[in-house]
């Protein structure tokens, strides 16, 4: 597989429109390869725009349809499109796709990627379409521009598509022709609509001529694109849906309790999604350790205990505290990897600013080392050694089975400079986001540092740090 360079506006940016990438520039002819929902709906809206577009599908019905300005699907205003391109001439169809691309800049490969036996991704169909996009490049000497546009998982416009085109055109891809992924975001229905107003657009490319040919041609319809690397776009697309079939879940799990209890659940989340500040927001939603405090665990706990006393099914309430778990776990497995026998851990209380150690995560990975003979030092702003826990004991009786076992050995471990703890110890958990912690890690050196909060957004620059989820 080719390497490539990951086109990044800047760490972790979005909605940026990278400075030197033309906004005007003559409109690129396209061939739409997969004259599906999403190739039909791209051919129309792409012509609208003003591209000259060929379809290809290697289905005669759906060529002669879209030949002929006709929808060979049902969704609002395509069919006015298709024939309104179809009559200026800036629509036609072929199943030729080997001359599609000679005859086009930029070519968007929509053919279908259904589910293999094993439960995979079946890549037959891009593989074929691969080879004749290769013969097609290889007559020709101008730069064409590749875009996939599939649900694939990442590594596949890379590892899969692209050896097979540069294979068949002799060319390398990032210099005799560009490789791009970008995701759509169409909803059935109103898919000519979401076009032309998008969530979000976003672009990973090999190179900065792909992405700017790409920002040009999407600038008319979104003047805020995120370009970003190959991989990162294709499991953009993955996250969405799984995101969205989790809401549907979660949703549907709440009618299923609440109806044995007489609530209504739509009154319910009604109310729920008024809440924009925490329940419909960013809030939450990075990668970072596991949750915590005097409220989440007891209350996924509470819940789950209704549905069964119910006899209620809720398979996905219930998996929150098995994740929640294995994620706990994978952190005490990160620092076992190091083979340290001191660990320094900076921020004991379940979130920051606070004293509350109630069900904190990172006492289980304390007990945890603690039992295998680890020793640690801990360092935390809010808490001392004089902190008071025995209401937050009484509480957790029946819950926190680390601060319960750790009770009696905190006060011995606490120390009140975060830069001692990291420098005794061989490795270091670092548990809150703060300048001091920032400061003192960046002196760690060489020691292995478990970020569970990404101090750093550029962790290139600090290969001794790793979390486990980047």
């Amino acid at each position: 597989m080719t390497a490539y360079l990951p086109i990044l506006t800047a760490p972790h940016a979005a909605n940026v429109i990278p400075v030197g990438f033309p906004l005007t520039a003559p409109r690129e002819s396209v061939s739409v390869v997969g004259l599906g929902y999403v190739g039909a709906v791209s051919t129309a809206c792409l012509a609208s725009l003003g591209h000259r577009v060929v379809g290809v599908d290697i289905d005669p019905t759906k060529v002669a349809t879209i030949a002929a300005g006709c929808s060979p699907i049902h969704e609002d205003r395509l069919e006015e499109l298709l024939a309104e391109g179809v009559e200026n001439g800036m629509v036609t169809a072929t199943d030729n796709l080997v001359h599609a691309v000679i005859d086009t800049d930029v070519t968007f490969v929509s053919v279908g990627t259904p589910t293999a036996a094993d439960g995979g991704c079946d890549y037959r169909y891009i593989e074929a379409a691969a080879r004749a996009i290769g013969e097609g490049i290889a007559q020709k000497d101008g730069f064409h521009v590749v875009v996939m546009r599939c649900s694939i998982p990442p590594g596949t416009t890379l590892g899969v598509m692209t050896p097979i085109i540069e294979l068949a055109s002799g060319k390398m891809a990032g210099q005799d022709f560009g490789i791009a992924f970008n995701p759509e975001f169409l909803r059935e229905g109103v898919a000519v609509a979401d076009f032309h107003n998008p969530p979000k657009t976003v672009i990973g490319a090999t190179d900065a001529r792909t992405a700017g040919i790409l920002v040009s041609m999407f600038a008319p319809v979104d003047r805020n694109i995120i370009v970003t690397s190959i991989e990162v776009a294709e499991m953009v697309k993955y996250v969405d849906n799984v995101w969205h079939a989790t809401k549907v879940t979660f949703a549907n799990e709440v009618g299923r309790l609440c109806k044995p209890l007489a609530v209504d659940s739509h009154k319910v989340m009604d109310i729920f999604i008024q809440d924009t500040k925490l329940n419909l927001s960013p809030y939450y939603l990075k990668p970072g350790f596991a949750y915590g405090g005097s409220c989440l665990p007891k209350e996924v706990r509470a819940v789950s205990h209704i549905g069964r006393s119910m006899g209620v099914d809720l398979p996905l309430i219930e998996s929150l505290g098995k994740s929640n778990a294995a994620h706990i776990d994978r952190a005490v497995d990160m620092v076992r990897a190091t083979g340290a026998r001191k660990v320094g851990v900076l921020g004991l209380a379940f979130k920051p600013g606070t004293d509350d150690l109630r069900e904190s995560p990172i006492l289980d990975v304390i007990a945890a080392l603690r039992a295998d003979g680890v020793a640690v030092e801990i360092h935390d702003h809010a808490i001392t050694a004089d902190t008071p826990l025995e209401g937050q004991l009484a509480y957790v009786r029946h819950g926190s089975a680390g601060l319960q076992s750790l009770a009696g050995e905190l006060a011995g471990m606490l120390r009140s400079n975060p830069r001692g703890v990291v420098d005794r110890a061989e490795a270091v958990i670092v548990t809150h986001a703060n300048a001091a912690y920032r400061d003192a890690v960046s002196l760690a050196g060489h020691r292995p540092v478990i970020d569970l909060v990404r101090l750093f957004p550029d962790t290139d620059m600090y290969p001794a740090i790793e979390g486990i989820g980047w």
